[in-house]
């Protein structure tokens, strides 16, 4: 860890930003890249919404600083792969271009420190209502954002009492039995996709629940998001992997203090 705070890793996964919509948590998204670099950064689709941008145009200045601050470390040096989703998909167009620094792949090989080979996808490929049905998408999608309204209005009245963030609407995905089961079945179908690409793993996104789990000798790892639970994988130089949540600003004191007495 450097003197300022900032904590390096092997590599970083990023996924579900959904920058353009107004639940994006894209000021704690900034502090977390503040504080967090990686010799290879991982874009796993939906950074930004072309969805709702198109329908309603939101692009506040904590956005673009998201946008400045990716293609910053990118010219700093950092590998950035960005592997388009559903919500992005404008730039599935561009495969195999680079842009800012920027190489944009439908999928990726990230090749562990144990040897291991990860797919990585964002994974609304296989995700049968996108595939199939793209209409009710859409419409459960704008169902998914008033709940995220409701949600930004419900920890604005708990850090007003002093309490700090929690996720109204992760706790009530998990309280629908119909979305823990939808859930599973998409982590047991990326699980074979990563196993069809003799894979020992597969890094995804789309879901916006984050997770690392074994099942039948293959790793699947979720990034999580950052309009629910604000999380983001990452694999530290002796190759373990970790998921991260940014959701409490004490952590960012933690950091400085640490890297303080480290330097």
């Amino acid at each position: 860890m450097a003197g300022d705070g900032t904590r390096h890793f092997r590599a970083l996964f990023l996924s579900d930003v959904h920058l353009g919509t107004r639940g994006s948590q894209a000021e704690r998204l900034l502090d977390f890249l503040r504080h967090h670099d990686a010799d290879t950064i991982y874009l796993v689709g939906d950074i930004f919404d072309g969805w709702q941008l198109k329908a309603n145009w939101f692009w506040p200045q904590t956005h673009n600083d998201v946008v400045q601050k990716l293609l910053r470390k990118a010219r700093e040096g950092s590998r950035m792969v960005y592997i388009p989703g559903n919500h992005d998909e404008v730039l599935r167009d561009y495969y195999g271009t680079h842009f800012g620094g920027i190489e944009v792949m439908e999928s990726a090989i990230h090749f562990g420190v144990d040897g291991r080979r990860y797919l990585v996808i964002h994974g609304d490929l296989f995700d049968v209502v996108i595939k199939h049905a793209r209409w009710l998408a859409k419409l459960g999608d704008k169902a998914y954002d008033a709940v995220i309204r409701l949600n930004t209005l419900f920890n604005r009245v708990r850090r007003r009492l002093g309490f700090g963030y929690w996720s109204l609407s992760q706790w009530a995905k998990f309280k629908v039995k119909s979305a823990v089961s939808y859930i599973g079945e998409f982590e047991a179908v990326l699980a074979a996709e990563a196993r069809r690409h003799g894979a020992d793993g597969v890094i995804c996104g789309h879901i916006h629940h984050a997770a690392i789990r074994e099942d039948a000798a293959v790793r699947y790892v979720n990034c999580g998001d950052w309009v629910e639970s604000c999380t983001a994988v990452v694999e530290h130089a002796d190759g373990r992997f970790e998921i991260i949540a940014w959701t409490d600003p004490v952590q960012r004191l933690e950091l400085v203090v640490a890297g303080a007495r480290a330097a």
